[in-house]
């Protein structure tokens, strides 16, 4: 990138050289026109992320945040995003905001808000930290959020079946993590009375990529509008996720007066009319750095590009601390 191209561009670094942070760092370069990525900081000197990284004049430290602060192109950060892990992140929290840095969370450390983009991508625009929650919420939240647009959900429960091998170090010591973090977006993002959230590593070869599906527990309700919004809210996922897809139409079934699905409904709920609304989706990746069935990390990647350019054009350049 010429020094003419990068004015007035946001500048934003990377701490963590794996899988999702060299993901993110190629589609800063490749795909945003208001962020410029100036350091990668990892802990592992023979990462091919920070490899990469030095190939493309990315300035780089494999001495952690520490380092990290200490480097002439972080002066000018304004931004950075966290792909490391839940416990990494509380410590680099305390490290970059007393900095006045804006922390980006690709970890399910969920100290910030949560932010989904289509969802409530424009609430927390000046956070300091904002938390995307994890890959199984960016695919799923957004449709609890479309069924929950049409009519009142009382339990949402999701599945994301990733690779294995698309699940690192950082995603397998999460899964506690996953599971309690995604559940707890799925009620405060995705609007249900209840959320429940499972992961599956399918170790299936070749590879298989990501597949969602979604149950929502709900009343009576328009069941037209219900498909309706949940292939709106299908298609703005799409414009920054192209390989986002609804495998088929929702489907609706009505839940019996005896079947053990009611034990989930609120007691107000129990005996009325009682529909499970199911959304079946697959993510396949873009294949920007990770192979394309990883599109679990490649929603994280892109969800967090699409927050931090958010940001960036919401507020002017702000002073940082030196």
């Amino acid at each position: 990138m010429s020094s003419a191209q990068s004015v007035g561009r946001t500048k934003v670094a990377v701490i963590g050289s794996g899988n999702i942070g060299t993901d993110l760092m190629i589609k800063v370069l490749r795909l945003s026109e208001s962020l410029e990525i100036v350091a990668m900081a990892g802990i592992d000197p023979a990462s091919d992320g920070l490899a990469r990284a030095r190939r493309l004049k990315v300035a780089t430290t494999h001495e952690g945040v520490e380092a990290l602060v200490k480097m002439d192109e972080f002066a000018d950060v304004e931004i950075v995003f966290d792909a490391t892990s839940a416990g990494a992140h509380r410590h680099h929290d305390e490290v970059l905001g007393a900095l006045g840095r804006t922390l980006i969370d690709l970890t399910p450390a969920a100290i910030g808000p949560y932010v989904v983009p289509p969802v409530n991508g424009d609430a927390h625009l000046v956070a300091p930290n904002v938390n995307m929650v994890t890959c199984g919420g960016q695919a799923t939240i957004p449709m609890v959020a479309a069924v929950s647009a049409v009519t009142p959900v009382h339990y949402g429960e999701i599945v994301a079946s990733i690779a294995s091998r698309s699940a690192g170090p950082g995603t397998r010591a999460n899964i506690d993590e996953f599971t309690e973090t995604t559940a707890s977006a799925i009620e405060a993002v995705g609007g249900a009375a209840r959320g429940k959230a499972v992961i599956v590593l399918n170790p299936a070869e070749p590879p298989l990529i990501m597949r969602d599906t979604v149950y929502c527990l709900v009343g009576d309700c328009d069941r037209d509008a219900v498909r309706a919004s949940v292939e709106q809210m299908a298609d703005t996922v799409r414009t920054y996720v192209p390989g986002y897809r609804l495998k088929q139409r929702v489907q609706f079934d009505d839940v019996a007066a005896d079947d053990p699905l009611r034990s989930l409904l609120p007691a107000g709920a129990a005996h009325g009319l009682a529909t499970k609304v199911s959304v079946f989706l697959e993510v396949e990746g873009a294949a920007h750095y990770l192979p394309a069935y990883a599109g679990n990390l490649d929603i994280m990647t892109s969800a967090a590009l699409r927050t931090a350019e958010r940001m960036a054009a919401h507020r002017p350049t702000r002073e940082v601390a030196r």
